[in-house]
């Protein structure tokens, strides 16, 4: 069998289409209805997801910035047992609550990269 040439693969691309789901070779209004719907719900999800994940970072930043004035009003008030548990929870809860903020701001610069 012989290798497909540069022409045969352009004319195969050229063919086909993605909003033709039974592989006639037309796009009925149907498919394209059903092609673009699923499109615009595929965009929706990820948005949706991006919205999650800029929510989850902001409130873990806004945590790690609460945790502090948490600890000093437990020990202001009195709760000196509950400021020292608080603080000796911080070393883990800030690295975690970092991994998940580095997770995130890594996750936005990979997608921002151009694709080669």
């Amino acid at each position: 069998m012989a290798e497909p040439t540069k022409e045969d693969i352009a004319a195969a691309r050229a063919a086909y289409h993605p909003a033709d789901s039974n592989g006639d070779g037309k796009v009925s209004p149907e498919e394209e209805a059903m092609y673009l719907e699923f499109k615009r719900k595929e965009l929706e999800d990820a948005d949706a997801m991006r919205d999650a994940q800029r929510k989850m970072a902001w409130f873990s930043l806004a945590g790690m910035l609460l945790y502090p004035a948490i600890v000093l009003i437990a020990n202001l008030i009195g709760m000196d047992q509950a400021a020292k548990i608080l603080g000796d929870m911080a070393a883990v809860y800030f690295v975690s609550v970092a991994a998940i903020v580095a997770a995130f701001f890594g996750a936005q610069a990979m997608q921002a990269k151009p694709k080669k």
